[in-house]
Parts: structure tokens; C-alpha cells; sequence
């Protein structure tokens, strides 16, 4: 066996397991373990982040778009404490990265050395990242971490992905022992999980007697590459098909029997069939309340009387919010599968249901046209989103921004393969677009990346645009400039009918803005700045046609409307607030069904 350092240990065996980058910023908690990334044995690429935050961003983003986990790496204390906003992202999105962090050498812990957490127990940051992570380790000795490491990868590729979290004391990284290394394919399961044939019988039969069944398909059937399997059971049995946030993507949007997203910022028409749906084929979908619009009965879903399906790999997932006439714990795709191989050879008439299918999208496609084909400048949020569709190849990868840009893009940007549309779901977190845009393209080189975002939400990591120039990631960055946080602006309006602390303005009030474009030179990159309508598809089309990174600012009106909002989303409303808004709120909260 050889004698390996705990830093070599870590590095040989993520390079062993697969691993393609190593995010991270290498302070002095983890320099013994970075180090190893220099040797012949282990050499895998790090990219260095300007935040740690950025790095666990980074390598979800790579995940999102290929379906293979990476690793970030950080310091203790602060390095590794910037680390929990994109573990909390990945952990709600379910998505897998491995997050190993520094710590107190063993024999130091508690003496309160630099940067730890000792106050009501020694070295508390596991705590911290107990909430974020599906599993996380504290190795005590170098003889445990190839066991330790087979672990966290079982873990992230098993069951429901999440991120994993290892801490690597500093002592532990730094000494040696006779080792052996674990071959992960002895060491995870072979196959996927298939559903019990008696909760397929019992979904064939519900189906069977669906009249207006409607298939709605979240994340997890891109996780589990469901969407041959999807767009088979849709075609067979003629049922239209509706996303969540991080379903988009799983089913072609140009496909007769899309009806398009539903929730809060869905589309009119994916509300309204899935709301008015008698039976409900849920494929890899938790049901959060913006994807079930607060679970008001009637706008999103209504279950009951409609009959839920519920398929998904966990089963603390199955009756959560909504009860189910048939629960199915298994892989997405074998699960569908089967359905399909058990319906009858030949399917139903839906003639006049997919007649009003056809209706309902024909309204919203002349309703969305209003923003979206407007000319109006500043822009709408829908103008350069449909602008970014019609120059970009059918397989480019968009990245969407949390706020009205996440919106617009879930409503009008139309994508036909799945990992082609990468967001920040359950956690909506500003700040991750830019990293996970550059992991995305360090995931595949050959797909044109755009990173569509707010001019709020660029500003929170707009310093990791230099990695498309040092990562040689060369991302399209879109950076909606309304001088604000408007989205949020929106909802306080909507709701107390004033706003506080989303408008950037001096303090006369004016509007406040850097100038976007001349950041994107300050770092290198070719940037430009939209001055009017007729220019914005010629410089969306020329970023693209360069291959280069680039820096694009377009103008955003603060007034004009983002995405429409067909949904509902349970805002209270302020006892001071008496008027018509009030009633409305306990009106439809009272039908409510996740109770």
C-alpha cells in the first residue's frame, strides 16, 4: 500500500473517481491538501475563484449541465462559512457537490485559533453545514479518508442528489500512512430503482380513467434523464405536459403537447390545464409553493378531486403537500418507463382537450408577444430574452438570474433538450448565475453559454467574470440594467402599495448605476452597452458569432412590467393594509390545500 498524505489522499482519489475541476480559493487551512493537486498522480484543473461562495456555485453549475458531481475547496473559518449560500443552493435544488473544507489541527481544537468557531463548542462550522448537507464527515485521522471518501460519493450519487460536505483537519491533511484506495465501483449501486409493479397496476389504472390527465415534470426527471421516457407516456396516451422552474428543460417547449410552466411566474396556459387536470403525473416534482401557487386550489393544481401520481426518488417527498392516490418511490425514469410498457397499445381521443390546448397557447403566445416584440427602450424584460432566442443555436445553454429575469426567461425563452436551461430554483439565490454559468461551460466547451441576470444579481459576484477569461470559460454575460432590485420593488408595491431599499438612485434620487459595460473591459472582456432597439439583436449576434466572452448592458425600464404572474404566491398582507387587497388575500389563502 502506499504511503500517502491525508491532501494526497483526497486529491489522487478525486481524481480517480472522476473528477474534471477543483474550485476553490487555497487559504492556509487547506494548503496541505491543494498542494497534492500538483502531483502527476492527482493533477486536476483548479479554478480559482475571487469567492467561495463562487467556487460551490461553480461546480453546481458543471453538475446542472453534465450530471457529473465536482469538487469546491476552501480555508477554515471565513473561507469555509462562504461556502453555505451554494450548499443551501445545491442542497434545495438537489444537486450534487462536494464541498471539503480545512480545519483545526486535532490537537488544537478549541484553544480558539485563527478562525475558528469555538465559543459554544469546539470547531462548530459542521454545524453550520449540517443544514445544507446531505451528509457531512469530520475525518479525525488519515487512515479513515478513503473510507470517508467512497462515502461522500455514495452519497451524492445514490438516491436524491445533494451536496456533501468533508472537513479535513489541518494536521490530518498534512500526515501520512499506508493506505489502500477504494475503486468507487465496488463501492456504489449497480442500476437504477425500479417501482414496485403492484404502484405501477394502480397508476395505470388512474390513468386509464383520466380524461384530462396533464404530466408535470420537475428537476428530478432531468436528474434521472427521464425526458425520452416523459415525451414517450405524453405521446402515448396524449397527455400535455407542464414544468416547474428546474423541470424546464425536460420536455421539448415546441413539442404540440407542452402547455408550458406552471406557479406563480408560470404561463396562463400550463396553469390552466394543470389546474382544471382531473389526474396529475408527477415526474421528479416536490411541489414548492412558487410552482404550486401557494397550493390555492384551482390556479395551479388542484389536488384533490384531482388524482395525484406522485413519482420520486425520495420518499419524503411523496403525500408532503399534496395526497397521493398512487406514490412511487424509484428512479424517474424507470418509473415512467414501466407506466408506459403497462398502458394499453392503443391510446384515447383527445381531440377536443388538445383542441384547447392548442387555444390556450395561442392567447398566451399573443399575449406574451406585447413584451416581448415590444420596442419600447429601455427594454422590457421579455425583449432581449426573445431577442437571445432568435440568435442562439438551438442547443445553447441559457443560465437565468434569480428576480424578473428568472421569470422572463422561464416564460419566454423556449429550450428543447434537457440541461439547456440552468437556474437557481428552490433557493433563488442572487449570486450564483455568474459562477454556475462558468461551470456550465467548463462542463461543455462546445455549447454556447449565455448568462442571462439583473444588474442586482450581477453585482453580487460580477468580480467571477474574470474566470471567463482566466478559466478560458468564455461565457456571454446579459445584464438587464434596471438600477435595481426591481422584482422585489414589485412585490413591496403589490403589496403595500409603497417600497424601501430596492431602488439604486443617488441621493436625490435619481437613478444609480455603474456603467456595466466598462466593468466587462475593466476585466478583459469585449463589452458593449445596448443604446437602442434596432441594435440589440446586431450586438446579441455578434457576441456570439465571436466565441469570445463578452459583457452585453442592456437597459431596463424600472417601470416596465416583468414577467406576468398567472399564479398566486401567499404574500400577507399587513394588518394596516384594509382595502380590496386584504380580502383577496384571505380569500384565496382560505383554499389553500396543503394542510
Amino acid at each position: 500500500m502506499p504511503v500517502l498524505t491525508g491532501g494526497q489522499i483526497v486529491a489522487r482519489t478525486l481524481h480517480n473517481y472522476g473528477v474534471d475541476v477543483v474550485a476553490g480559493i487555497p487559504g492556509h487551512g487547506i494548503w496541505s491538501l491543494t498542494d497534492a493537486f500538483l502531483d502527476d498522480e492527482s493533477q486536476i484543473p483548479f479554478i480559482q475563484t475571487f469567492h467561495e461562495q463562487s467556487a460551490v456555485h461553480l461546480a453546481d453549475g458543471y453538475y446542472r449541465a453534465t450530471g457529473r458531481p465536482q469538487a469546491a475547496v476552501t480555508s477554515i473559518g471565513a473561507g469555509a462559512s462562504n461556502t453555505v449560500i451554494g450548499m443551501g443552493t445545491a442542497f434545495t435544488d438537489s444537486t450534487s457537490v462536494l464541498v471539503v473544507t480545512g480545519g483545526p489541527p486535532t490537537h488544537m481544537r478549541g484553544h480558539g485559533l485563527l478562525q475558528e468557531l469555538d465559543r459554544y463548542t469546539a470547531n462548530d462550522f459542521p454545524k453550520v453545514a449540517e443544514a445544507v448537507s446531505k451528509r457531512h464527515w469530520v475525518v479525525t485521522r488519515v487512515e479513515e479518508l478513503p473510507f470517508v471518501l467512497h462515502r461522500c460519493f455514495n452519497s451524492m450519487l445514490t438516491g436524491r442528489p445533494g451536496p456533501v460536505h468533508l472537513e479535513v483537519p489541518m494536521d490530518v491533511q498534512a500526515e501520512a500512512a499506508d493506505v489502500q484506495l477504494h475503486d468507487l465501483e465496488r463501492r456504489i449501486p449497480v442500476g437504477r430503482q425500479h417501482p414496485d409493479p403492484e404502484a405501477v397496476e394502480r397508476a395505470v389504472d388512474v390513468l386509464r380513467a383520466a380524461t384530462r390527465p396533464v404530466i408535470v415534470v420537475g428537476g428530478g426527471a432531468i436528474t434521472s434523464e427521464a425526458s425520452d421516457q416523459v415525451l414517450a407516456l405524453a405521446e402515448r396516451w396524449q397527455i400535455p405536459v407542464v414544468t416547474t422552474w428546474n423541470g424546464k428543460s425536460a420536455f421539448p417547449e415546441d413539442h404540440e403537447l407542452f402547455a408550458g410552466s406552471v406557479g406563480q411566474t408560470g404561463t396562463m396556459t400550463g396553469n390552466a390545464i394543470a389546474g382544471s387536470a382531473d389526474v396529475v403525473i408527477s415526474v421528479g416534482c416536490r411541489f414548492t409553493d412558487w410552482s404550486a401557487s401557494s397550493y390555492a386550489k384551482g390556479i395551479s393544481f388542484s389536488i384533490p378531486p384531482a388524482k395525484l401520481i406522485h413519482i420520486d426518488i425520495d420518499p419524503h417527498e411523496i403525500g408532503k403537500n399534496y395526497p397521493a392516490e398512487v406514490g412511487i418511490v424509484a428512479d424517474a425514469q424507470r418509473a415512467v418507463a414501466a407506466i408506459v410498457d403497462s398502458l394499453p397499445g392503443k391510446g384515447v381521443d383527445r381531440s377536443e382537450y388538445l383542441a384547447e390546448l392548442a387555444s390556450l397557447k395561442q392567447d398566451w403566445e399573443e399575449k406574451l408577444a406585447g413584451r416581448r416584440d415590444s420596442d419600447r427602450f429601455p427594454f422590457t424584460s421579455q425583449r432581449p430574452v426573445g431577442a437571445l432566442r432568435s440568435v442562439l443555436p438551438r442547443d445553447a445553454i441559457i443560465v437565468a438570474g434569480s428576480g424578473n429575469t428568472q421569470g422572463a426567461v422561464k416564460q419566454t425563452f423556449p429550450v428543447y433538450s434537457p440541461r439547456t436551461h440552468l437556474t437557481s430554483g428552490g433557493f433563488s439565490s442572487m449570486g450564483w448565475a455568474i459562477p454556475a454559468a462558468i461551470g456550465a461551460k467548463l462542463a461543455r466547451p462546445d455549447s454556447p453559454v449565455v448568462c442571462v441576470l439583473g444588474d442586482g444579481d450581477f453585482l453580487m459576484t460580477s468580480q467571477e467574470i474574470a474566470l471567463s477569461v482566466t478559466a478560458g470559460a468564455p461565457v456571454i454575460f446579459v445584464v438587464q440594467n434596471n438600477a435595481g432590485y426591481m422584482s422585489i420593488r414589485g412585490g413591496q408595491r403589490k403589496q403595500t402599495s409603497r417600497h424601501i431599499g430596492t431602488e439604486f438612485s443617488h441621493p436625490d434620487g435619481s437613478p444609480y448605476s455603474p456603467d456595466f459595460a466598462a466593468m466587462g473591459r475593466a476585466f478583459g472582456i469585449e463589452s458593449w452597452k445596448v443604446d437602442d432597439a434596432a441594435s440589440l439583436e446586431p450586438t446579441l449576434r455578434k457576441a456570439v458569432q465571436s466565441g469570445a466572452p463578452a459583457v452585453i448592458e442592456v437597459p431596463t425600464d424600472r417601470d416596465a412590467a416583468g414577467p406576468w404572474v398567472p399564479g398566486w404566491w401567499d404574500f400577507p398582507i399587513p394588518a394596516y393594509i384594509t382595502d380590496e387587497r386584504q380580502d383577496e388575500y384571505h380569500r384565496t389563502r382560505a383554499t389553500e390545500q396543503h394542510l
